[in-house]
């Protein structure tokens, strides 16, 4: 049994570094956000397998929270936010989606050889949650510089929680309730300020890109 969840859990995480690599190829919005609710409802399932043999309230609380927050919540709220400025894909990142992609499987070796130097024990030794958490890590703090749209920076922030999320994951008994609650909350109120700052980027400039915020100088000197 322990070996099946063992299988399970590999497969679950090889599953969310498969959707980095997607995120880093991918130029529709809707994508992104598809793949990032993923996450979401990977990242939940994961905390429950494991931690299932020590079922908490703190756990129930994660589980539930997270499933809610990253699968639900924030994906409704990017949504709208797409539709609102009309929307589809990205245009011209700075760094294109193949090289984006080769940049990926090089984090990806990165990943790996850093997971395969930490001294971890327990249940991150017997899988990949180090190497799948560097990876989501990595993957969310490149799409942040490479990609113009301020709403897919939005998503990469997301992704980049995931990983964070991720990598404290097997140690969350010795973690406190009210940290891991406060997490969510600035998640919550970011995403939300960031869907009205969106917005009205998007009624004054016609445009989501961020280099138009350079322009914001000009109105204050």
């Amino acid at each position: 049994m322990g070996i099946r969840n063992g299988s399970f859990v590999d497969f679950l995480l090889i599953a969310l570094i498969l959707g980095n690599l997607l995120l880093l190829g991918s130029s529709r919005l809707m994508s992104y956000i598809r793949i990032c609710a993923a996450q979401g409802l990977l990242v939940s399932a994961l905390t429950f397998i494991l931690h299932r043999g020590e079922v908490s309230a703190r756990i129930v609380v994660l589980v539930v929270g997270s499933a809610v927050l990253k699968a639900g919540l924030f994906p409704w709220l990017l949504i709208r936010a797409v539709r609102v400025a009309y929307i589809k894909k990205e245009i011209e990142p700075i760094v294109g989606y193949s090289a984006s992609l080769i940049f990926g499987v090089l984090i990806l070796a990165l990943s790996l050889w850093l997971s395969a130097r930490l001294p971890i024990h327990g249940k991150a030794a017997a899988s990949f949650v180090p190497t799948a958490a560097f990876f989501t890590i990595f993957t969310g703090c490149f799409l942040i510089v490479s990609r113009t749209k301020a709403i897919t920076q939005v998503i990469s922030y997301l992704v980049l929680e995931n990983g964070i999320y991720l990598f404290g994951l097997p140690f969350v008994g010795e973690a406190a309730l009210l940290i891991e609650l406060g997490v969510f909350l600035d998640l919550t109120v970011g995403v939300a300020v960031m869907g009205i700052i969106i917005y009205h980027i998007s009624r004054e400039f016609d445009s989501l890109d961020v280099k138009h915020l350079s322009t914001l100088k000009d109105w204050g000197s």
